[in-house]
Protein backbone atom coordinates (compact mmCIF):
# COMPACT_ATOMS: atom_id res chain seq x y z
CA UNK A 1 0.00 0.00 0.00
CA UNK A 2 1.37 3.12 -1.47
CA UNK A 3 0.60 6.22 1.25
CA UNK A 4 0.72 9.90 -0.74
CA UNK A 5 1.58 12.74 0.76
CA UNK A 6 -0.39 15.57 0.01
CA UNK A 7 0.41 18.94 0.88
CA UNK A 8 -2.07 21.14 0.17
CA UNK A 9 -3.94 18.76 2.47
CA UNK A 10 -2.13 18.19 4.51
CA UNK A 11 -1.33 22.31 5.19
CA UNK A 12 -4.91 22.90 5.34
CA UNK A 13 -5.49 20.21 8.32
CA UNK A 14 -2.79 21.81 9.99
CA UNK A 15 -3.81 25.56 9.32
CA UNK A 16 -7.71 24.47 10.33
CA UNK A 17 -5.27 23.02 13.74
CA UNK A 18 -3.65 26.46 14.18
CA UNK A 19 -6.83 28.55 13.92
CA UNK A 20 -8.88 26.48 16.81
CA UNK A 21 -6.31 26.57 19.08
CA UNK A 22 -5.64 30.52 18.45
CA UNK A 23 -9.13 30.98 18.20
CA UNK A 24 -10.22 28.66 21.24
CA UNK A 25 -7.44 31.16 23.89
CA UNK A 26 -9.38 34.57 22.80
CA UNK A 27 -11.41 35.66 25.16
CA UNK A 28 -14.07 38.27 24.67
CA UNK A 29 -13.73 41.32 26.14
CA UNK A 30 -16.79 42.24 28.42
CA UNK A 31 -15.68 44.10 30.99
CA UNK A 32 -14.61 47.69 31.17
CA UNK A 33 -11.83 49.26 32.46
CA UNK A 34 -12.09 51.00 35.54
CA UNK A 35 -10.66 54.24 35.42
CA UNK A 36 -12.47 55.86 37.92
CA UNK A 37 -10.62 57.04 41.54
CA UNK A 38 -12.47 55.74 44.51
CA UNK A 39 -13.77 58.68 46.91
CA UNK A 40 -13.60 59.89 50.08
CA UNK A 41 -17.50 61.32 50.55
CA UNK A 42 -17.53 64.19 52.99
CA UNK A 43 -20.44 64.32 55.56
CA UNK A 44 -21.32 65.67 58.85
CA UNK A 45 -20.54 62.61 61.04
CA UNK A 46 -17.29 61.95 59.76
CA UNK A 47 -14.52 62.02 61.90
CA UNK A 48 -12.16 63.67 62.71
CA UNK A 49 -12.77 66.99 60.47
CA UNK A 50 -10.64 69.61 59.32
CA UNK A 51 -9.15 71.36 62.77
CA UNK A 52 -10.29 68.77 64.82
CA UNK A 53 -8.92 68.24 68.69
CA UNK A 54 -8.17 65.03 70.04
CA UNK A 55 -6.93 64.70 73.35
CA UNK A 56 -4.17 62.93 74.85
CA UNK A 57 -5.10 59.88 77.08
CA UNK A 58 -8.10 59.17 75.31
CA UNK A 59 -9.72 57.58 72.29
CA UNK A 60 -11.70 58.34 69.79
CA UNK A 61 -13.64 56.71 66.69
CA UNK A 62 -12.16 57.32 63.37
CA UNK A 63 -15.44 57.41 60.71
CA UNK A 64 -15.80 58.12 57.19
CA UNK A 65 -17.72 57.28 54.08
CA UNK A 66 -15.59 55.52 50.55
CA UNK A 67 -17.52 54.57 47.64
CA UNK A 68 -16.07 53.59 44.05
CA UNK A 69 -17.76 52.63 40.40
CA UNK A 70 -16.81 49.22 40.40
CA UNK A 71 -15.23 47.63 43.64
CA UNK A 72 -13.12 49.07 46.93
CA UNK A 73 -9.73 47.61 47.81
CA UNK A 74 -7.72 49.04 50.75
CA UNK A 75 -7.75 51.57 53.21
CA UNK A 76 -5.38 52.94 55.57
CA UNK A 77 -4.69 55.98 58.21
CA UNK A 78 -1.95 57.74 59.07
CA UNK A 79 -1.37 60.09 61.80
CA UNK A 80 1.49 62.02 62.22
CA UNK A 81 3.29 65.51 63.55
CA UNK A 82 3.39 68.50 61.35
CA UNK A 83 5.51 70.17 63.96
CA UNK A 84 7.70 71.90 60.36
CA UNK A 85 4.51 72.95 59.06
CA UNK A 86 4.72 70.59 55.95
CA UNK A 87 1.50 70.21 54.21
CA UNK A 88 -0.76 67.54 53.00
CA UNK A 89 -4.27 68.87 53.24
CA UNK A 90 -6.53 68.73 50.76
CA UNK A 91 -9.35 70.79 52.32
CA UNK A 92 -9.68 74.40 51.67
CA UNK A 93 -9.80 76.14 55.46
CA UNK A 94 -6.59 75.82 57.39
CA UNK A 95 -6.46 75.54 60.80
CA UNK A 96 -4.53 77.77 63.20
CA UNK A 97 -0.58 76.52 63.80
CA UNK A 98 1.95 76.25 66.67
CA UNK A 99 5.26 77.52 66.33
CA UNK A 100 7.59 75.10 64.50
CA UNK A 101 9.21 73.04 67.07
CA UNK A 102 11.52 70.09 67.57
CA UNK A 103 9.44 66.46 68.12
CA UNK A 104 10.70 64.74 71.21
CA UNK A 105 7.87 61.95 71.46
CA UNK A 106 5.31 62.49 68.87
CA UNK A 107 2.40 60.14 68.09
CA UNK A 108 2.71 58.28 64.75
CA UNK A 109 -0.06 55.66 63.63
CA UNK A 110 0.00 53.69 60.52
CA UNK A 111 -2.95 51.61 60.11
CA UNK A 112 -5.16 49.60 57.76
CA UNK A 113 -8.41 49.71 57.82
CA UNK A 114 -10.66 46.38 57.13
CA UNK A 115 -13.05 46.35 53.89
CA UNK A 116 -15.27 43.45 53.47
CA UNK A 117 -15.02 42.37 49.62
CA UNK A 118 -17.19 43.20 47.17
CA UNK A 119 -18.09 47.05 48.53
CA UNK A 120 -18.74 49.42 46.21
CA UNK A 121 -20.36 51.88 49.12
CA UNK A 122 -18.84 51.52 52.66
CA UNK A 123 -18.58 52.83 56.20
CA UNK A 124 -15.51 52.22 57.60
CA UNK A 125 -14.78 53.31 61.54
CA UNK A 126 -11.45 52.11 63.62
CA UNK A 127 -11.17 53.17 67.21
CA UNK A 128 -8.07 55.03 67.96
CA UNK A 129 -6.09 55.21 71.37
CA UNK A 130 -3.66 58.42 71.67
CA UNK A 131 -1.50 57.77 74.26
CA UNK A 132 -1.15 60.23 76.79
CA UNK A 133 2.11 61.07 76.98
CA UNK A 134 3.25 62.18 73.28
CA UNK A 135 3.70 65.44 71.93
CA UNK A 136 1.15 67.83 71.80
CA UNK A 137 0.53 70.05 68.68
CA UNK A 138 -0.31 70.01 65.38
CA UNK A 139 -0.56 66.69 63.58
CA UNK A 140 -1.61 65.31 60.09
CA UNK A 141 -4.84 62.57 59.63
CA UNK A 142 -4.25 60.65 56.34
CA UNK A 143 -6.53 58.97 54.79
CA UNK A 144 -5.50 56.60 52.35
CA UNK A 145 -8.35 54.61 50.02
CA UNK A 146 -7.67 52.43 47.21
CA UNK A 147 -9.83 50.32 44.86
CA UNK A 148 -9.42 46.97 43.27
CA UNK A 149 -7.97 48.26 40.32
CA UNK A 150 -5.55 50.12 42.06
CA UNK A 151 -6.21 54.26 41.91
CA UNK A 152 -5.79 55.38 44.77
CA UNK A 153 -7.48 58.74 46.78
CA UNK A 154 -5.56 60.10 49.61
CA UNK A 155 -7.56 62.57 52.03
CA UNK A 156 -5.29 64.78 53.93
CA UNK A 157 -6.57 66.78 57.12
CA UNK A 158 -4.86 68.73 59.70
CA UNK A 159 -5.67 68.05 63.64
CA UNK A 160 -4.95 69.23 67.29
CA UNK A 161 -3.56 66.93 69.96
CA UNK A 162 -3.87 68.58 73.64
Amino acid sequence: MKNKFNPAKTGFIALSLLSVLLLSNCKKETEEIDTTYPEIITSATAFPQQCSVIKRGESFTFKTQVSDNVELGSMSIDIHNNFDHHSHSTEVNSCNMEAIKTPVKPYLLIREVSIPAGQKNYEATATVNVPSDVDPGDYHFLIRITDKAGWQTIKGISIKIN
